[in-house]
């Protein structure tokens, strides 16, 4: 199993916890072990296999779609967009894949609340970090948001790299929401809808005619 490389702290020190506790009192010592695997199921970084090339936006996060809504977006796309959020609970995968090529023309990180991500108001008042990627098909924005015990977001794009779909862009550690932005001046064919479950790097969420 892959295991993206700013886990490998956490996971140390909780199979040391756990190893100690086995030398004190057992009971505590299976409790900890309990949380020591789930650490390490956390910080997984799978490569999911899935459709490639221009027409295709794949999901840049894993777990499930709670809103897709048509907004204007300022920042970046700086027009009329359809967002996909995709809410990320404690057991999902936490690595964020880019969703198209293209080269990074935005990385901005602004501090803020730490409300629930699923929320809608977590895309505006939320601490987070928003990429824009010229992609084959026009701009695409990923916004990493933070969640309620969200309290580190690791972007690892700047502006001027090249980038390649599927491959890694961060990660938020413990609960979040990643949302994508896509022009709907593009035509975006969506695929994905409320309540589906997407795999980071593998669904597509939204194909360009």
């Amino acid at each position: 199993m892959r295991i993206a490389r700013e886990g490998w702290p956490f996971i140390a020190g909780a199979w040391i916890l756990t190893v100690a506790a086995a030398l004190l009192w057992w009971p505590l010592a299976v409790l900890l072990a309990i949380l020591a695997i789930w650490v390490v199921a956390f910080f997984r970084d799978p490569l999911h296999p899935g459709p490639r090339g221009e027409r295709y936006v794949v999901a840049a996060a894993q777990g499930h779609v709670v809103h897709v809504t048509e907004i204007d977006e300022p920042m970046y796309v700086k027009e009329r967009a359809v967002r996909i959020s995709i809410f990320l609970s404690v057991f999902d995968v936490h690595v964020n894949r880019y969703p198209v090529d293209g080269m990074v023309e935005l990385a901005h990180y602004n501090k803020g609340k730490f409300l629930h991500a699923a929320d809608e108001k977590a895309s505006l008042d939320n601490e987070q970090s928003s990429i824009g990627i010229r992609g084959p098909r026009g701009r695409v924005l990923v916004r990493q948001i933070a969640g309620l015990i969200a309290r580190r977001i690791v972007t690892d794009a700047k502006p001027g790299d090249r980038v390649k779909q599927g491959d890694r862009l961060g990660l938020i550690r413990f609960g979040s929401r990643t949302d994508v932005f896509l022009p709907l001046a593009a035509r975006p064919v969506l695929k994905v809808k409320p309540g589906d479950k997407v795999l980071v790097g593998g669904t597509v969420l939204a194909e360009y005619p």
